[in-house]
């Protein structure tokens, strides 16, 4: 089969990979030159496990070629951005999607496949792009197959999960859903669940709707703990215990192209009836400053105002700062007038020497569950002014120097003369 993906990023690409060696002839289409010539090169332009050995078997079988623009193929793709709008609500930015649906029209044929992977708000696939199709002169689900399958992935593990996860295939007709399921079935050893369109739409965006709130709440009793000076990852330890309850683990925010983004197209659709997850939104999106004003505290009587910045992506082990929280609390910090460094040893510019990063530091600031930040050597520690940690992810195991995180972090706020 001929397939042609239209954005080639942190899916498009994993995705285009995945079928280009499983037999299929891929072409993958991304509007930045730079892209497309890198993987020409035969390198992949993000860090993701095991993608780049992947990558190099479909160049070597001829399977997969990058271009600025698509060809006629069985089946295209859309795998492009989907923003949040600036408007009340920050729902769902269709333009990079309509503009891809736009590109492809003068390729297709009668009998083809599209496929949107895309997260999108719900009804958006009968709703903006079917029309498109059908405007172009297409019956969909008789000369035109369209669907809605969304990934369902984790960043660091997208190679392996995209064959072995469940697979919700969302047709617009029931045709559209067993030509796509054909499609996903040479790939995917997960089930493949059968939906329409908008369903496939909602489940998506409620999956990590659901993660989102659950955080919130942890976020909400880290506070807590702060207010009642009361250990917050104490509390959550012993809850867990509890055979029917599962507290998720506070940090800095939320982050990444999903859980910050997807919640707010959900709100958007519905906002009379979304005030739970529109709440938890606004608890997750205040950490950032709830960060700030915590570090305010503990440098108030520090030797200078110097604060090292560890990590930088949304999460650990990967290089994605989309939507990044530790990225928004370095900047306003030194907003703030702090002296801050930032280390991060999977961002290219900020992969210093650990030991240059904390030269005169009064306090490391973890933001960023890498796994390097498990132990935290003794040459970064003391060459610090003071040799203090705050550790928002609780992923340090081995360090010098006082180490306090969202649960115990009073216990070192209460002993300094606060000058705020």
């Amino acid at each position: 089969m001929k397939i042609t993906t239209i954005g080639l990023g942190y899916i498009g690409l994993p995705t285009s990979v995945l079928f280009a060696t499983h037999g299929h002839e891929v072409r993958g289409v991304d509007a930045n030159p730079a892209v497309v010539e890198t993987l020409n090169r035969g390198y992949i332009h993000i860090e993701e496990e095991g993608l780049q050995k992947l990558y190099s078997q479909a160049l070597q079988s001829g399977s997969f070629e990058a271009s600025l623009t698509p060809s006629e193929s069985d089946a295209f793709i859309i795998a492009v951005p989907t923003p949040n709008k600036d408007d009340e609500h920050k729902s769902c930015d269709l333009s990079y999607v309509v503009s891809a649906v736009e590109s492809i029209l003068p390729y297709i044929q009668k009998g083809n496949l599209i496929i949107v992977e895309s997260t999108i708000g719900p009804r958006t696939t009968e709703d903006v792009v079917q029309p498109i199709l059908e405007a172009a002169g297409f019956t969909i689900g008789e000369d035109l197959f369209l669907a809605h399958c969304p990934e369902r992935v984790l960043p660091g593990n997208i190679a392996h999960e995209l064959v072995h996860n469940p697979r919700i295939i969302g047709g617009v007709t029931t045709n559209c859903t067993e030509a796509a399921k054909a499609m996903y079935g040479t790939v995917v050893q997960g089930e493949l669940i059968e939906a329409t369109a908008s369903e496939a739409e909602l489940s998506k965006l409620m999956e990590n709707t659901y993660r989102d709130v659950n955080i919130a709440l942890a976020n909400e009793l880290a506070k807590i703990g702060l207010d009642l000076e009361i250990n917050a990852l104490k509390v959550i330890e012993m809850a867990n215990r509890h055979p029917r309850v599962n507290l998720h683990s506070p940090g800095p925010g939320v982050g990444g192209h999903c859980l910050a983004i997807d919640p707010y197209f959900v709100a958007a659709a519905s906002p009379k009836f979304s005030p739970l997850i529109q709440t938890a939104r606004k608890i997750n999106t205040s950490m950032p400053q709830f960060i700030v004003e915590t570090t305010s505290k503990l440098m108030a009587s520090a030797p200078n105002n110097k604060v090292t910045v560890f990590g930088l992506t949304y999460k650990g082990n990967i290089d994605d700062t989309r939507e990044s929280p530790a990225k928004e609390i370095s900047e306003m910090l030194q907003f703030a007038g702090y002296d801050v460094t930032e280390y991060d040893p999977h961002v290219e510019y900020a992969n210093i020497e650990i030991e240059a990063a904390c030269q005169d530091s009064s306090l490391i600031l973890v933001l960023t569950d890498h796994s390097e930040f498990k132990t935290i050597p003794a040459s970064a520690t003391q060459v610090m002014r003071q040799a203090q940690i705050l550790d928002t992810k609780a992923i340090v195991k081995q360090h010098e120097g006082e180490l306090f995180n969202l649960g115990n972090m009073y216990e070192q706020i209460r002993k300094i003369p606060q000058e705020m």
